[in-house]
């Protein structure tokens, strides 16, 4: 299956996708802030990357940019889970590169589906 790169600050919720998404059968990577996951994606290069957007260190918009600018990292989809809903926090979520934004909370099921259906979008 696929590596995926989890960037979720609430320990709790990091292990609950990163469980999730195991198994399911994929390699999950799991960092705390957007400094790490930023890091982490250059060291170990993602099918996907699932992040948060509102972390220490680093926001996710602003990890998502940096890896949008690095040739290395720019083709990696990169979807942000947030609570915040806002038309505008989704608009700059999608401007900074997302290739999408889903809503906490979301059922696992749900989560597995979604990422699939990205994964298979990206030939992964």
């Amino acid at each position: 299956m696929a590596r995926i790169l989890i960037a979720e600050d609430e320990p709790d919720i990091r292990e609950l996708v990163a469980f999730t998404l195991r198994f399911a059968g994929h390699e999950v990577v799991t960092t705390s802030n957007g400094e790490e996951a930023l890091q982490q994606a250059g060291a170990v290069i993602p099918d996907l990357i699932l992040m948060d957007v509102r972390m220490p260190k680093m926001t996710g918009y602003d990890a998502c940019r940096a890896m949008k600018s690095d040739p290395a990292l720019m083709d990696i989809p990169v979807v942000f889970l947030s609570a915040k809903g806002q038309d505008a926090e989704i608009q700059t979520g999608l401007d900074a590169g997302a290739e999408e934004y889903l809503l906490k909370p979301f059922a696992p099921d749900q989560l597995v589906e979604r990422v699939r259906a990205i994964l298979g979008k990206f030939g992964k």
